[in-house]
């Protein structure tokens, strides 16, 4: 057996322990495993990604990708996953979809091993239901003068729809009937129907012919009857008597008719009197009041009936010498 040298066993001991010395050589990370999961709670607008991803040990974060074509163009924020060993359910809700599209979605994880990028899907989110709005404009309506009817339907498959304007007058025991022909909606789906006038208190709504169960919430249109006021004389000395009278359209036989004066902001009680009967179409009324403070007065058309709103007629100016 041959024998090393004094020099050799030294290097070789130098060699050994250096070895023994040096720290042991991490393998290299993998990137991890995504798969591209279904959705949930599917609607209009919002949606729920679900998806798995293994980290394979190394540090993960996660992010969903989507769009309309699978380029995608918008993503979800990045979320930590960790460093686990095994598959993880991820999740992510997301809003402001269009109804009724399809969009494409994918997983993509990153770690320290490089990207992963799940399989390409698609969802197609739920139509918008149809919902129909409406705003009558001037609200209430003097007698005899015009309104304007107006609104839109909205929901997936809009535009270029027929609506009907239905009616029902006061007091409403004959229930809704149909105004007219329908109109169109234009593409943004809204419509307007102009009534020349409108007779009494009236309820209106509008509905889709096709589907009866696509209604509006209802309108009432109040009409205000037109009074007319005249005074015998605008300035008088305190205590003088001044005479109102006018007319009311339509006839409101019996209907109350006060006199007021503005006080601050409030209009006061000054007398009261009744409309009596004037023509086929009107009524009259008159009262004689005695003047002791100048200002703003007008006359108050009270309805009782239900078939008219309040009304007044303009206001005058009184003063005193």
């Amino acid at each position: 057996m041959s024998r090393i040298s004094q020099p050799v066993r030294v290097l070789i001991a130098a060699t050994v322990g250096l070895t023994l010395a040096l720290p042991a050589i991490a393998p290299a990370a993998t990137k991890p495993t995504v798969a591209t999961g279904t959705t949930t709670r599917l609607t209009p607008t919002t949606v729920r990604l679900w998806g798995t991803v293994d980290p394979n040990g190394a540090t993960t974060t996660y992010l969903f990708q989507y769009g309309t074509t699978n380029l995608y163009g918008t993503s979800t924020p990045i979320t930590l996953t960790g460093n686990a060993t095994q598959k993880i359910k991820v999740q992510v809700d997301i809003g402001g979809l269009a109804p009724a599209t399809t969009y494409h979605y994918r997983l993509v994880a990153r770690n320290a091993g490089g990207v992963a990028n799940g399989a390409d899907r698609t969802l197609k989110t739920k139509p918008q239901p149809l919902a129909l709005s409406l705003i009558a404009k001037p609200n209430p309506v003097r007698f005899g003068r015009p309104t304007v009817l107006a609104g839109a339907l909205t929901g997936t498959g809009n535009a270029g729809r027929q609506i009907q304007l239905q009616a029902s007058p006061f007091p409403h025991a004959a229930g809704f009937v149909n105004v007219g022909n329908p109109q169109v909606g234009n593409a943004q789906g809204a419509f307007a129907f102009a009534l020349l006038s409108v007779a009494v208190n009236t309820q209106f709504r509008v509905v889709l012919p096709s589907k009866p169960q696509v209604a509006s919430p209802i309108v009432g249109v109040g009409v205000s009857p037109r009074v007319s006021t005249r005074v015998s004389a605008r300035t008088v000395f305190t205590g003088a008597r001044v005479r109102f009278s006018g007319t009311v359209r339509p006839a409101r036989k019996g209907a109350r008719v006060v006199i007021q004066r503005k006080r601050g902001k409030r209009w006061r009680y000054v007398a009261a009197t009744k409309a009596r009967k004037g023509g086929q179409l009107f009524s009259r009324y008159a009262k004689r009041i005695r003047i002791r403070r100048g200002g703003s007065y007008r006359v108050l058309v009270q309805s009782a009936d239900g078939n008219y709103v309040d009304s007044v007629g303009r206001t005058v100016k009184i003063r005193r010498r």
